[in-house]
């Protein structure tokens, strides 16, 4: 069996997970702008907010269990909040995630809040709102209650402490600690501060480097530092593992074994680091919450981390997302894409999975002979409709049938490597047939999509997508862009050059 292979049910697997998160809830705000000159009131920069882009997202324990409901997993989150409007946009951007809010409120606290002024792709400034002492005696009851509630339905437990006040006291850390090993559930805890002895006894905690120096009181330069460092406060706190994340150079997992598991980073460019902890344990608690062996989870966890530190600000990874690069890392595959193409049978397995992780699938249709702009317009539209977009690719056989013997001027091969290629397309699959009718009964995409030179009554498969309860789009065309005008132009082309030739324009032998 392939180490893809084993891969193969994740998403379904993850779909029956319960992860619940208890920690620090942030709402982070950005405001999106242009810097131009600078002010006259004093020597700072003059940010010029665009019309309509103050954005909002989760962070801190939001952002963990954003990344466990990305993953497919049902989450679910316990944190504080204050009676303030910040927090009834952080009860909106959780609904929306999908993630269970069993948050507290405390009129005596603000909802901790960041705002972030950003100027293209550089913050400017940030602004944070929040208080940062210690949670009271009566609330921690509060929040201790409504742990133990949830523990009998959930698979893992991760503890998001981003040093508010959530997790001041060494009791109550341990209180939640012994109640989770009372029931059997993994307790999984991202650390802050110098003082770990209040995390004493959780299944796994994943500190960075920093981190990691921090707690220990030592310089950790390379793996002879870091070794021996890890294993003394492994051994000192009782944990069963300790992953430690290490930025380029991956991550080291620490268990019983003698030899730490060393993981190598993903390569790719960085743009921001912003998350990718969250990210990392939401989705090792995930693997172990499905029964994945840790050494396995935490190279699961490596490639998530790979991805979100490729786009800007907070985000949390998809399952779509992290299947592709698994898929690619685990089966060792070449740069090449083509293993987006697949026959109807492997693209109905590949359904099965995006659908147990409730995807929805788009599906659009044509020849995509010699791609251009308003082919990669439409599947960039439809794309954004859904989870997954499947393109129905004609054969070159069907091609000749409806357009005559001159075409496609590419094979269907280079076609379908071309369409392969780019992000917005999750699967190709070849139809022989003059219309992808019997392929789109076969697959039964949630979304049809053409563009808008058709009418909706015109568009072949729309009886069928309606009776399951699908539906039928039509998106904008560029204009201006079609293969056939492309085609005419090479060949007028041509015919110049050949008449050229015919009237002594290159020169003969001497």
């Amino acid at each position: 069996m392939s180490a893809a292979s084993s891969y193969s049910h994740l998403g379904g697997q993850l779909a029956r997970a319960t992860v619940l998160v208890v920690g620090d809830l942030m709402l982070d705000c950005y405001y999106w702008g242009d810097v131009r000159r600078i002010s006259p009131e004093a020597p700072v920069p003059v940010v010029k907010v665009n019309v309509g882009e103050k954005t909002f997202r989760l962070g801190g324990a939001g952002n963990v269990a954003a990344n466990l409901s990305g993953l497919g997993c049902t989450a679910a989150v316990i944190g504080l909040i204050g009676e303030d409007a910040a927090s009834v946009q952080l009860k909106d951007l959780l609904a929306a995630a999908n993630i269970q809010d069993r948050c507290l409120a405390d009129a005596g606290r603000p909802t901790t809040t960041k705002t972030r002024i950003m100027a293209g792709k550089q913050q400017v400034v940030r602004l944070d709102e929040e208080d940062g002492s210690g949670i009271k005696a009566q609330t921690q009851e509060r929040v201790l209650e409504a742990v133990e509630a949830m523990l009998p339905d959930v698979d893992a437990l991760i503890l998001s402490d981003y040093g508010k006040g959530m997790f001041g006291s060494i009791e109550f850390i341990q209180a939640i600690i012994r109640s989770c090993r009372r029931m059997a559930v993994p307790v999984f805890i991202d650390p802050k501060g110098r003082d770990w002895n209040r995390y004493a006894g959780a299944t796994c905690v994943t500190p960075n480097t920093a981190e990691l120096e921090l707690a220990a009181g030592t310089e950790v330069r390379g793996e002879s530092d870091l070794i021996p460092v890890a294993r003394d406060l492994r051994r000192r706190l009782g944990l069963d593992w300790l992953l430690v994340t290490r930025g380029p150079k991956g991550m080291a997992l620490f268990g019983d074994d003698a030899s730490p598991v060393m993981i190598a980073a993903r390569a790719r460019e960085v743009f921001d680091v912003s998350g990718a902890g969250d990210t990392v344990i939401a989705t090792l608690a995930a693997c172990v919450a499905t029964g994945m062996r840790f050494a396995d989870a935490a190279g699961v966890a490596n490639a998530a981390a790979g991805i979100v530190v490729g786009k800007l600000g907070t985000w949390a990874v998809r399952w779509s997302e992290l299947e592709d690069a698994l898929m690619v890392e685990m089966e060792k595959r070449p740069a090449s894409t083509l293993w987006k193409v697949a026959d109807v049978e492997e693209a109905s397995a590949r359904l099965s999975r995006w659908r147990l992780a409730e995807q929805r699938i788009v599906f659009t249709n044509g020849c995509f002979d010699l791609l251009h702009p308003g082919h990669v317009s439409l599947l960039h539209q439809a794309r954004h409709l859904g989870d997954r977009l499947i393109v129905g690719l004609n054969t070159d056989a069907s091609i000749r049938r409806l357009k005559g013997e001159q075409r496609p001027i590419l094979p269907g091969n280079d076609r379908a490597a071309i369409l392969s290629a780019l992000e917005d397309v999750d699967m190709v699959v070849f139809f022989d047939e003059e219309t992808p009718l019997d392929l789109i009964g076969q697959l039964k995409p949630d979304i049809l999509v053409k563009g808008a030179d058709y009418r909706i009554d015109d568009v072949v498969g729309k009886s069928i997508v309606e009776s399951y309860g699908g539906r039928v789009c039509l998106v904008d065309i560029l204009k201006g862009h079609s293969t056939t005008a492309i085609a005419r132009k090479l060949s007028a082309n041509g015919t110049k050059k050949e008449e050229g030739v015919n009237h002594g324009h290159q020169p003969g032998p001497a």
